[in-house]
This record gives C-alpha cells, structure tokens and sequence, in this order.
C-alpha cells in the first residue's frame, strides 16, 4: 500500500500545474445564454397571459349563464302568475250560473221547472 501511495505522489510532482489560459473571451456564450433566459422569460408570459385570458373568458361565460338563469327565473314567475289568472278565468268562465244566464239570453232557454222534469232508473 505504501508502494501506491508513492506512485501517486510521484504522478503529481511529476506533472506541473500550469495555469489555464483563455485564448478567446467568453463574450459571446454569455449573450447567448441572456437570449435565452430573455427567450424562457417571455415564453413563460405568454403562457401566464394564455391562462389568464382562460380564466377571464370563463369568467364571462359563467357572468353570462347567470344573468340568462336570471332572466328564466324572472319569466317563470310571470308565466305562473299568467297560468294562475288564466285558471282563474277558466274556473269563472265554466261556472254554472254564468252559462246559464248567457244561455238565457243568448239562446232563450229558461230553466226547466220540476213538473216538466222527467227521471228514470236504469237497471242491470
């Protein structure tokens, strides 16, 4: 072990550290790596842009469903207070002494007295 121990301190006096040279200047990847991150940064607000025009959209469409909800409600009340005046009507139009008085006279029928009545019973 000791043996490979001085076979590697050997290795590393043996070969001298030199210091790194730049030969060009690294202007160039770093403008690169701004367009980029300038890239990611305007794709990411368009992309938050998009969601928010969603949920704006939903929005509106949510605004609209309940304004016609509002409307229906507002019709089905007038259509049961029509329906209720017109059962009413329909009820005072089919009484009895109404048809009898238009038919008196309208017509000339009187009412049939008790001697002109006739009944019979009808067995199996």
């Amino acid at each position: 072990m000791a043996a490979w121990a001085a076979a590697a301190r050997a290795e590393e006096t043996a070969a001298p550290l030199r210091p790194r040279t730049r030969t060009r200047p690294r202007t160039r990847p770093r403008v690169a790596k701004r367009e980029l991150r300038v890239t990611g940064g305007v794709f990411w607000i368009g992309i938050v842009a998009t969601l928010l025009a969603g949920v704006v959209a939903t929005n509106v469409a949510v605004l609209r469903l309940n304004m016609k909800l509002d409307q229906l409600g507002r019709e089905r009340t007038d259509l049961r207070a029509q329906n209720a005046q017109l059962s009413s009507q329909l009820s005072s139009a089919a009484s009895a002494p109404r048809i009898q008085t238009l038919a008196a006279k309208q017509l000339g029928w009187v009412q049939a007295t008790s001697d002109q009545t006739t009944y019979f019973t009808l067995h199996k």
